[in-house]
C-alpha cells in the first residue's frame, strides 16, 4: 500500500497525517509545537520548524518509514533568509509581524496602490513579504550583504527534504514581487526593496 504523508507546518505548529493513497486510511498523525510570538514583533527560528517536522514524523509510527511521497504546506507570507552555508541568518519574520508597516506605507506611496496592484495583484500591508525584506535592508544592512537565498516559511522545509530552492505560484503571489499574469517576478518592484540589486537571484 503506497503511502503519502501532508505537512501543515503552521505559525502554532507542525502537523503530520500519513495516509494510504489507496484507501484514504489515516495510518499515522503527529504534531509538534511551534515557538510561541508575540507581535508585533513575531519571529521564530526556522530550524525550530525542521525539529518540529522531525518530531511530529516521529509520532506517526511506524507508518513513516514506508512514505513515499511528501506534500508541504505552510504559514505563508513570512520571510527566511539564509547565507552561504544554508543556515538562517536571522530569525524568520512572520506573517503576523507588524513592524514592518512603514515599509509597506513606503513603498506604496513610491509606486501608488493602483500600479501594485496592477504589478502583483495585491496592494502590500504589513504582512506581505516584501515589506519584511525592506524591513530588513532598512534596519539591517549589515545583514543584506550575506543573504544567499530568500524564500518563504514553507519553501525552507521543502528545501531541508530535499535540496531543491523552489515555491509556488501561491507562495509566490503573496509575497508582493510577483506577476502572476506573466508568470515572473518582477524586478522592478524588488528593486524598490532597496539594499542590494540582485534580490531576484537570490528567489526560488
Amino acid at each position: 500500500m503506497p503511502l503519502v504523508a501532508g505537512v501543515d507546518s503552521s505559525t502554532q505548529s507542525t502537523k503530520v497525517e500519513i495516509r494510504d493513497v489507496d484507501t484514504g486510511e489515516v495510518v499515522g498523525v503527529g504534531r509538534a509545537p511551534h515557538p510561541a510570538t508575540e507581535p508585533p514583533r513575531s519571529e521564530q527560528d526556522p530550524r525550530a520548524w525542521w525539529e518540529a517536522l522531525a518530531v511530529a514524523f516521529a509520532a506517526c509510527g511506524a507508518a513513516r518509514s514506508d512514505v513515499a511521497a511528501i506534500s508541504v504546506a505552510g504559514q505563508q507570507h513570512g520571510l527566511v533568509v539564509l547565507g552561504d552555508d544554508g543556515a538562517p541568518l536571522r530569525p524568520a519574520k512572520l506573517w503576523n509581524d507588524t513592524e514592518s508597516a512603514p515599509e509597506a506605507a513606503a513603498l506604496v506611496d513610491r509606486l501608488g496602490a493602483a500600479a501594485w496592484a496592477e504589478a502583483c495583484g495585491s496592494v502590500p500591508v504589513a504582512s506581505f513579504t516584501i515589506t519584511k525584506l525592506a524591513w530588513v535592508a532598512n534596519h539591517e544592512p549589515e545583514l543584506v550583504a550575506r543573504v544567499a537565498r530568500v524564500m518563504l516559511p514553507h519553501d525552507y522545509l521543502t528545501w531541508r527534504l530535499t535540496g531543491a530552492h523552489v515555491t509556488d505560484r501561491g507562495d509566490a503571489s503573496g509575497g508582493g514581487w510577483y506577476d502572476s499574469d506573466a508568470a515572473r517576478y518582477r524586478a522592478d518592484l524588488l528593486a524598490l526593496v532597496g539594499g542590494r540589486d540582485d534580490w531576484p537571484a537570490l528567489l526560488p
